[in-house]
């Protein structure tokens, strides 16, 4: 089914790697007209929210529910080369590992085919106290066939 043109992008999944458009706008750039370093933490952000939400996960309902929310762990991020003003930047996340309570993702912002930047993230699915929580056992499910393969 496609969505109404009137509905933001969610990007979309081709087969377990997600797929994220993004332009680059004025107020994404620094005084020398680059992208500012933290907006690419964003725009992995926006890609990962979601591709969660296309995997079925309702983040705003299990944080409601008193489930818990996911939180950044840890994070490395690698700069490769500057994005400008009006490039057209895509974010491709994969899933690398799964465990109890977290899951790898790895990111890549590309520009074409040169990449721009990429970022390991881990997130950890944890409670209303801040202590970690198992992942929801459906979303689990649905985690681990997403999880990246090397071919």
């Amino acid at each position: 089914m496609t969505p109404p043109l009137d509905c933001p992008s969610e990007g979309r999944f081709d087969g377990a790697e997600h797929r994220f458009a993004l332009r680059v706008y004025f107020e994404d750039t620094d005084l020398s007209g680059v992208v500012y370093h933290a907006n690419y933490l964003r725009y992995m952000e926006r890609a990962r929210s979601d591709m969660l939400r296309l995997t079925g996960c309702d983040q705003r309902a299990a944080f409601e529910a008193g489930e818990g929310a996911y939180a950044i762990r840890d994070l490395h991020i690698r700069y490769a080369s500057p994005a400008r003003l009006n490039d057209a930047l895509l974010v491709v996340s994969r899933m690398t590992q799964l465990r109890a309570a977290s899951v790898v993702i790895h990111q890549r912002v590309m520009q074409g085919s040169v990449l721009v930047a990429e970022a390991e993230v881990e997130v950890a699915f944890v409670a209303p106290s801040g202590t970690p929580r198992r992942h929801p056992p459906a979303w689990r499910r649905t985690f681990e066939t997403l999880i990246w393969k090397e071919s």
